[in-house]
């Protein structure tokens, strides 16, 4: 459990937890993993058309290089409570997300894993609702605290849907 900053759209919000610090060695592989796609095309446009090629190279550095700076900041944005009657996620940096999901709106929750983060012990939760809009993905979980919350969340589901 973390201590919630005062101040944005979580304010009044109390008991943030926190996804696993290992999420950030997922996103500076998933970045690494793009810089180097990226990189190799350069370096095919390098042959093809030289100025072009080393300039998609340049760029393609530099964004890897923020992606990788930034990658253990905006995991560490990433959390959620669960309350009596929904759980609320928030995540980014820039561009903030807060979202509260009620749980008698719950149609789907399904856990996944990636190669990466199996690897790392981690899986991600994902909430679908009727609206399109509302649906939530939660990663970064290690894997017992992923199954225990995706138990608890269909239970809470179920419980408030009976009353619809």
């Amino acid at each position: 459990m973390t201590r919630a900053r005062r101040t944005g759209l979580d304010a009044g919000i109390d008991g943030w937890q926190r996804v696993s610090g290992k999420l950030i060695g997922v996103e500076l592989a998933n970045a690494l993993a793009g810089g180097l796609i990226g990189a190799a095309l350069g370096t095919v446009l390098v042959f093809a058309f030289a100025p072009l090629g080393w300039s998609v190279i340049g760029v393609v550095v530099i964004v890897t290089g923020i992606r990788m700076i930034l990658a253990p900041r905006r995991v560490r944005s990433i959390g959620y409570v669960l309350r009596d009657d929904d759980l609320v996620f928030r995540r980014g940096i820039l561009f903030s997300r807060l979202v509260a999901v009620p749980y008698g709106r719950m149609q789907l929750v399904d856990v996944n894993r990636g190669p990466v983060a199996r690897l790392l012990g981690l899986a991600e939760l994902r909430f679908v609702t009727a609206a399109a809009t509302s649906d939530v993905t939660i990663r970064g979980l290690p894997e017992p605290t992923a199954a225990r919350l995706r138990d608890q969340l269909v239970e809470a589901a179920e419980e408030r849907r009976v009353g619809l």
